[in-house]
């Protein structure tokens, strides 16, 4: 098997490096707290496996040919998009309207109740769950994941050999430079925390990353 693994780890890493949903999720869930924010590393990873192995069957193709069912993928992506971006703008402004009303008690965390939590109430198996789920459903419910597989691996494919084994081969090192990549971001993004603990920053972070979240889900609904 002879693949261009200088070419594929050019565009793989690239693809990495550029801001996207997934990307959003992983920062999010390890500024809430470390443990989810590698819950959701995997997650999406995990999501990216699933991508792999419907590009390796053929089952991509299928839904990339049908407008119907790839704008239904593409449509429950924005949904959830959007449905991350709400809760987290809704629990920015509760907090606010709490700490305006003096209900929040002094080193008390305005948004341990909220779907943005810092994670510190959360049970480890619960913390590692959510970010997880968000990390997975975020990249499964991508169709761009999807086409990655379907149109830009084919490209570093030696035809005289395997392609099912070639983009076995090619979708299991993109998932593992996705991991470490993760980890590392994680380990930068975990470093927020202390900023977030302070009320006025931590509402400026929920209330932008919730917009975008909202705006790259609209987006990505008006394309559909």
């Amino acid at each position: 098997m002879s693949v261009d693994l200088i070419g594929f780890l050019g565009v793989v890493l690239l693809a990495y490096v550029v801001p996207g949903p997934d990307f959003l999720v992983v920062v999010r869930s390890a500024a809430e707290h470390p443990s989810k924010g590698r819950a959701a590393a995997l997650g999406a990873q995990a999501g990216l496996c699933v991508h792999m192995l419907a590009a390796a069957v053929g089952l991509s193709v299928i839904a990339a040919r049908s407008p119907l069912v790839y704008d239904a993928i593409k449509l429950l992506g924005a949904a959830y998009l959007v449905y991350l971006g709400v809760r987290a703008v809704l629990a920015a402004r509760r907090a606010a309207r709490e700490r305006a009303a003096g209900r929040t008690r002094p080193g008390e965390d305005p948004y341990a109740t909220g779907p943005t939590s810092t994670g510190e109430t959360q049970s480890p198996g619960a913390r590692w769950r959510s970010g997880f789920t968000q990390g997975f459903l975020t990249n499964v419910l991508n169709p761009k994941a999807a086409l990655f597989f379907l149109s830009i691996l084919p490209q570093f494919v030696n035809g005289s050999g395997s392609t099912t084994r070639q983009i076995f081969f090619l979708g299991i090192l993109d998932v593992l430079i996705g991991v470490v990549f993760w980890f590392v971001l994680v380990a930068v993004a975990a470093r927020l925390r202390t900023l977030l603990a302070r009320p006025k920053i931590r509402h400026r972070w929920d209330l932008t990353t919730g917009w975008l979240f909202i705006a790259i889900g609209i987006g990505v609904a008006a394309v559909a």
